[in-house]
């Protein structure tokens, strides 16, 4: 097994002070580039009270969907969550309180977050329920939110390779709410389906730094599930 001070043997592991009641944020768009390891061992970690933010919730069996199954879930803090019929009739029950956040504004929030931005204007959302009690200034004749920057007590992300020092690579679609969560979260761990040592990649081709990862390990297992096939005919 490859060592070093920020590596761990396994998900479980890396999650040892994650408590009831924290705040996280969940890398991931739809099922792709999703901490899998990570969710299923704070599903059999039992903790709860959590408030996640994520783009997504999962679907009913995999993803956060896991976490919500169990009730470990008190809010939810997304953009999209219309393939869950857990989190919607835990929404409808009153058991789970939702923030809805317009994509970009969410993606905006978590970048702010992780660069030390308390707050930003954004026209996104004006004239919307979105609006809501935010306070409002007009910026060349043009009406702007007030949307606050969002942190976390740890950030969990997914990534092709890492190495020791923490340094990420993402492929492809992963390369989406990762980065920028992986910059928010007072701790941030990674977990890479390949894990190489410090030097081994190419720092041109590094899409996460390592000074904000705190702890790193390979994954044991990926389904790496499609949330929507769309296919044409042959």
């Amino acid at each position: 097994m490859i060592e070093g001070p920020k590596v761990f043997k396994n998900a479980k592991e890396a999650l040892f002070d994650v408590t009831d009641n924290v705040t996280l944020l969940v890398g991931g768009f739809g099922l792709c580039g999703i901490p899998e390891c990570s969710i299923a061992a704070l599903q059999e970690m039992g903790v709860k009270g959590l408030t996640c933010v994520s783009n997504n919730a999962g679907v009913d069996d995999f993803g956060l969907g896991l976490l919500l199954q169990k009730k470990q879930i008190k809010k939810m803090i997304s953009s999209y969550v219309g393939e869950n019929k857990t989190f919607e009739q835990q929404f409808l029950n009153g058991e789970l309180e939702v923030e809805l956040v317009p994509q970009g504004t969410l993606a905006e929030r978590i970048r702010a977050g992780g660069a030390g931005i308390p707050a930003f204007y954004t026209p996104t959302g004006v004239g919307t329920q979105v609006q809501e009690g935010k306070e409002t200034k007009v910026f060349n004749g043009r009406l702007y939110l007030l949307e606050k920057a969002i942190r976390g007590d740890f950030a969990l992300v997914k990534a092709w390779k890492g190495d020791t020092f923490g340094n990420l690579i993402y492929r492809k679609t992963a390369r989406n709410f990762n980065p920028m969560m992986a910059a928010a979260g007072k701790i941030t761990i990674a977990e890479v389906e390949e894990l190489v040592p410090a030097g081994e990649l190419d720092p041109d081709q590094v899409h996460t730094p390592g000074i904000y990862v705190q702890r790193i390990f390979q994954g044991d297992h990926y389904e790496k599930r499609i949330e929507q096939k769309t296919i044409r005919p042959a």
